[in-house]
């Protein structure tokens, strides 16, 4: 099994338990990211308070709105990145011993090389994956009427009551999603979003810099400390894998409310301030009516988020990694034995 794969199917692994550990939190934020009424955001709730409001009113169930779509779209889109990368950092370890021979530096991938290779293996994953994502934002900004909070509204008439019962039009699936997407704009529909969403690649290039950047200085520390040993622990990965989440998450976040206010419903009949014609009507849209502060609503739920989703990530992954080597080295191993008797 090539390296590339078990880097993949690791990646995969991870992604997939982050995201059910996390997923409460990324629904919220979304719906953070995607509300334009200036009015709501004077009496903004804190994060674990909405939560407790989208429960009382909408059920549990919806915290985890478009969770099956999600989790294909994490496995599809870590084992994809991981993928690309692990083919791509090969090749650039390939020419810097190249240059080394040359006399050309010391025959490590360098900073710029390495955020190189991010990006391209971000853009690739964008480009396949943009459907898949979109669907999630529908269906977690998917908002549904209880029948309390309903009835709870009496000076309501007949004809109100009758538009908020319709808020919801059960069932709303994957299906259902994807027909309401196709019939809004066709199949270009399912790339709404794509540029800030290629532009945001540089949040995992960062990341991934960022990640290897300290990894590797630490091994280099541990093998002058422990007698030539550069093993780092679970929680140094997710420790490292935090902080380098950290730092992508507070540059990019930007981008990432735009591509979600791109992806969610428009309201055709609505405000047209509050509809987006593309990126950069979405842009300046959102300065001249929300100022710089709708760049980065739910920030702070995002960050937690991220953070943890990530540091999940990383340590799964190398855990995952390296419990897949030992199998196959063990398998090995029994398949040599034989032989030599």
């Amino acid at each position: 099994m090539s390296d590339a794969l078990i880097n993949g199917l690791a990646g995969a692994g991870g992604g997939i338990i982050a995201q059910l550990i996390t997923y409460p939190l990324q629904t919220v934020n979304t719906r953070q990211q995607t509300e334009r009424d200036p009015k709501k955001d004077k009496n903004n709730l804190g994060t674990l308070q909405q939560m407790c409001q989208v429960v009382k009113h909408e059920g549990w169930e919806r915290l985890y709105g478009g969770l099956t779509p999600s989790l294909v779209g994490t496995a599809t889109s870590q084992g994809v990145y991981y993928y690309f990368y692990q083919i791509f950092r090969h090749k650039a370890e390939v020419a810097a011993l190249q240059q080394k021979r040359l006399g050309i530096g010391d025959g490590s991938v360098g900073m710029l090389s390495s955020l190189i290779v991010a990006a391209l293996s971000g853009c690739l994953n964008v480009l396949l994956t943009n459907p898949i994502w979109l669907v999630v934002t529908r269906m977690q900004t998917h908002r549904k009427e209880s029948s309390k909070a309903l009835s709870g509204q009496k000076l309501l008439d007949a004809t109100e009551q009758t538009k908020l019962s319709a808020v919801e039009r059960p069932p709303y699936g994957t299906s259902d999603v994807v027909q309401e997407v196709y019939q809004e704009a066709g199949v270009f529909g399912f790339w709404k979003g794509v540029l800030p969403t290629l532009i945001m690649v540089s949040n995992p290039s960062i990341q991934f810099m960022l990640y290897e950047t300290i990894l590797g200085k630490l091994k280099k520390r541990r093998v002058q400390s422990r007698n030539g040993s550069n093993a780092v622990t679970a929680l140094e990965i997710f420790l490292l894998g935090a902080v380098a989440k950290l730092g992508a998450t507070v540059v990019t976040y930007p981008l990432l409310v735009v591509k979600a206010r791109l992806q969610a419903r428009q309201v055709k009949d609505g405000d047209k301030k509050q509809q987006y014609k593309g990126t950069l009507d979405a842009i300046i849209k959102m300065i001249r009516y929300e100022g710089f502060y709708g760049f980065y609503k739910g920030m702070g739920t995002k960050i937690v988020q991220s953070v943890l989703a990530a540091a999940v990530l990383f340590m799964v992954k190398e855990e995952l990694v390296n419990q897949i080597r030992s199998l196959l080295a063990k398998g090995a191993s029994n398949n040599v034995k034989p032989k030599l008797l």
